[in-house]
């Protein structure tokens, strides 16, 4: 892990998950809101404030930039898109949260079925 990338792990809960959910397409807020409660099976819940003061704080950093709705969606809403840097600080982050479970499992502290 690089200098930089060192500096900003480990990240936020809400950025991590915002980030995952971008990792793959472009969504809106409540886009980004349903795909976090999904893949957390609803152990995150990310409440507008929290949505959008991230999403404005991670725009400023360039970890994700905002695109044009696709074609056929409501050109209103915001659409959000992951950076290069934001793709590649969220991978950190995911190696890093991996060695830490892996230093779980061999100390056999992890529940069963984890």
């Amino acid at each position: 892990m690089g200098d930089a990338k060192a500096a900003t792990l480990p990240l936020r809960r809400p950025v991590f998950h915002i980030l995952l959910a971008l990792s793959r397409d472009e969504l809106h807020g409540l886009g980004i809101a349903e795909v976090v409660e999904r893949d957390t099976a609803g152990s995150v819940e990310l409440g507008p404030g929290t949505l959008y003061r991230s999403l404005k704080e991670m725009t400023e950093r360039g970890l994700v930039v905002e695109v044009d709705a696709p074609e056929g969606a409501d050109p209103r809403r915001k659409y959000y898109r992951a950076t290069e840097q934001g793709r590649s600080l969220v991978a950190a982050e995911a190696g890093r949260l991996a060695s830490i479970v892996s230093v779980a499992r061999a100390r056999d502290v992890l529940p069963d079925g984890a």
